[in-house]
């Protein structure tokens, strides 16, 4: 818990000339007494790529402080020139605002400021020079950045918590290395029961295997048996392939006998056609006699 605490910051004179002085009005609030002053610091960002450019434009102790709410003016002077690059007088730059104690710093507030001409025509077209005098700044009043810092301030009770809070409860537990050790004991003594019993069941499959394979060849009554059934199927086999090569022949024989068939009805043929060249001849014979006879 902080025993000061910032109620608000009021900037006077905004905006204002370059060269101005910055004037805020600060209001805070003290919880206890303190026995050291706060310091007040201000502090300008000259340059936005480094921080060697960055000066302090002035610090303030403030005490004793007593107990409640507190006010008062903040005054500073404006920045050095010199020690601001050309290329950066002109544009948005920062103001910071910062408070400590004991050279422990607890808050900070932060502001935007825009330093530009005091007329369109020169913004426009700055020269390349910047002309001092005519250069006004304006500071943001309005969005404030505030950051706050826990700090130990008088007490000892006040300081915070550098290291994590001490746990006596935590000697009582087992160590996780050891458990871990264990664990890893038991699940290495699982493992290699698993490969004993793995290794068991398969040799008694082997040898239920073998067993099996003995019995497979039987009596010899049971291999007369088989031998009577392989017997039987070879008959059958023989019948059947001996009513095949029958089927065969009868079919044979039937296209022989329609070829014989064919034949007849070719002699048949053959004969009628003999016999109607017989008498073909007859009548011419008959003819040429009676033409004889004449």
């Amino acid at each position: 818990m902080s025993v000061v605490s910032l109620l608000g910051v009021k900037v006077l004179n905004n905006p204002a000339s370059f060269k101005d002085a910055y004037q805020f009005e600060i209001t805070f609030e003290c919880l206890e007494p303190l026995q050291r002053d706060l310091e007040w610091k201000l502090t300008y960002v000259g340059s936005a790529t480094s921080s060697e450019h960055d000066q302090e434009l002035d610090s303030l102790l403030v005490g004793p402080i007593p107990v409640g709410v507190n006010k008062f003016i903040f005054e500073a002077d404006p920045p050095d020139l010199k020690r601001i690059p050309t290329s950066e007088i002109l544009g948005v730059t920062v103001i910071l605002l910062s408070c400590s104690y004991d050279d422990r710093e607890f808050v900070r507030v932060g502001y935007y400021v825009n330093n530009e001409y005091d007329n369109d025509e020169m913004n426009q077209d700055p020269p390349a020079k910047p002309i001092i005098d005519k250069v006004r700044r304006n500071v943001l009043a309005e969005k404030p950045r505030v950051t706050r810092f826990a700090i130990k301030w008088d007490s000892e009770d006040s300081a915070p918590a550098e290291f994590p809070p001490e746990q006596p409860e935590a000697d009582t537990v087992e160590d996780d290395g050891t458990a871990y050790g264990a664990e890893e004991e038991e699940l290495e003594a699982a493992e290699a029961a698993e490969v004993e019993t793995a290794e068991g069941a398969k040799a008694n499959g082997e040898d239920e295997e073998m067993g099996g394979a003995e019995d497979t060849s039987g009596p010899p009554a049971a291999k007369a048996e088989d031998e009577e059934s392989d017997a039987g199927s070879e008959d059958l086999e023989a019948e059947s392939s001996g009513s095949e090569d029958e089927e065969i022949e009868e079919e044979e024989g039937e296209g022989e006998g329609d070829n014989d068939e064919d034949m007849e009805m070719g002699e048949d043929g053959e004969g009628v056609g003999s016999s109607e060249a017989n008498k073909d001849q007859h009548r011419q014979a008959q003819h040429q006699g009676e033409v004889m006879v004449h």
